[in-house]
């Protein structure tokens, strides 16, 4: 039995979400440091220079400054400087560097580190951060973890937010479906994965279908649609031991999770026929609430980050359209008013903006919104672009796009809120329905 026999789309069974932001030099002055700030009208990525760290294994005092480097490139606000270019080598962390040297060869931010392991295993990472336009140190950490790649993510956030001013997302992860195979025969299995796509594993077998796995913003926990015999259900899985949960015992199909900001509370869709509501399932006591009448499909829930309202698609008043309502079902209104079928609401953990997949005039467009409908710019567009997922600081969206012809197939990427920075996601095949972990630290 297939998804399509039971008269709901795969888009009707999806969400998704994710953002992103451009940059500026601040203006200097003799008080000010080096900072990126937000300007959707004008992007120029700041200039950084990261040597490789310090460390009695050179190839991994390599591995760790690349890795920090490749985060801070990928999202668009640093340019790195080339090291052949540098004006010196970096053999001490107490070395005061040649910072009018450093900013006569193109920098204005320097990173140097050093990194070893100490006799728990455990990999210790120090690093400074130098405003060589100003010549001074404007920050520096000591830092240990198991994990040398997470501390080379850790400190990329640590970089990030001070010459930003806005949290890094870099110590994330993604789950996604991972597509195998010949289009009419792809086999599709729960995988996740660090935000570069590093540390690759898979979390179902391919014996099943799988669709929307959606974080859980407090625990190692992912909500996710699958079939429980021949009707698609809502299921969690802990990431940590690997058990599996099915969702409620409501008597039609349930798909289209997504957790409540605490964590305590499921939306999701519940079908029956040709119609769908919404229903509220909590966590706790495993009691569900009707949120919606039982008399159009509406799908795609979405908490806001206060918790006190919901996002949703819905084709009630003829069209695919986004609305709002209050926690509780009251008080629906539209949002969405331009051309074209709305889908995939997903609002940002910011509360600033809404994201949402647009179908018209033959392509698929990803898009933002503010949460009163004004606002509405379209990020980015293709043949088949759908399901945005939002980073947990709000300024870069990931979401799928799926090529044209019998060959193709859908791969990820990420674009930031201004659309003006596009990356594409590195997967070892096809990838779709990717969802953003909050921060791991």
């Amino acid at each position: 039995m297939t998804i399509e026999r039971r008269n709901f789309s795969r888009r009707a069974l999806m969400q998704g979400g994710a953002s992103g932001m451009a940059l500026l030099a601040a203006g200097r002055s003799a008080s000010a440091q080096t900072r990126v700030t937000v300007d959707e009208a004008n992007i120029k990525p700041r200039p950084i220079a990261i040597p490789d760290f310090i460390s009695p294994n050179p190839q991994m005092g390599r591995d760790i400054a690349q890795v920090l480097a490749a985060d801070l490139e990928r999202s668009g606000l640093f340019k790195l400087m080339n090291p052949a270019a540098f004006p010196e080598r970096i053999t001490s962390l107490n070395q005061t560097p040649r910072t009018r040297d450093w900013a006569a060869a193109g920098a204005e931010a320097l990173v140097v580190g050093q990194i070893s392991q100490g006799p728990d295993g455990r990999f210790q990472v120090e690093y400074r951060l130098w405003d060589v336009v100003l010549s001074r140190k404007i920050d520096g950490k000591r830092l240990a973890n198991p994990a040398w790649r997470r501390l080379a993510h850790i400190a990329a956030d640590q970089v990030y937010e001070k010459l930003t001013l806005e949290k890094g997302y870099f110590d994330t992860q993604i789950v996604f479906v991972d597509e195998n195979g010949p289009k009419e025969k792809r086999v599709k299995r729960l995988a996740i994965m660090d935000q570069d796509g590093a540390n690759l594993r898979t979390l179902s077998q391919g014996r099943e279908i799988v669709l929307t796995p959606r974080f859980s913003p407090v625990r190692q926990e992912i909500a996710y649609m699958t079939y429980v015999g021949e009707t698609p259900r809502v299921v969690t899985m802990n990431l940590t031991n690997g058990q599996r949960e099915t969702i409620g015992n409501l008597p039609g199909m349930t798909f289209a999770p997504r957790f409540s900001p605490d964590g305590q509370r499921l939306l999701m869709s519940f079908g029956q026929g040709a119609t769908t509501q919404l229903v509220e399932m909590d966590m706790r006591t495993k009691q569900a609430r009707q949120l919606t009448p039982m008399q159009s499909i509406d799908t795609g829930p979405c908490y806001s980050p206060t918790a006190r309202e919901i996002v949703f698609e819905s084709d009630r008043e003829g069209t695919q359209q986004l609305y709002i309502m209050g926690h509780d079902g009251s008080g629906v209104r539209r949002l969405s008013r331009g051309d074209g079928r709305y889908s995939t609401p997903v609002w940002s953990p910011r509360g600033d903006y809404i994201a949402f997949t647009k179908q018209m005039t033959g392509s698929f467009l990803i898009g933002v919104m503010k949460p009163d409908g004004t606002g509405e710019r379209i990020l980015t567009e293709g043949f088949h672009n759908e399901g945005p997922t939002w980073a947990p600081n709000g300024r870069v969206l990931m979401f799928f796009r799926e090529s044209r012809g019998d060959r193709g197939g859908p791969k990820l990427f990420t674009v930031d809120i201004t659309g003006h920075i596009e990356r594409p996601v590195p997967t070892p095949a096809f990838a779709s329905d990717p969802a953003w972990s909050p921060l791991l630290g």
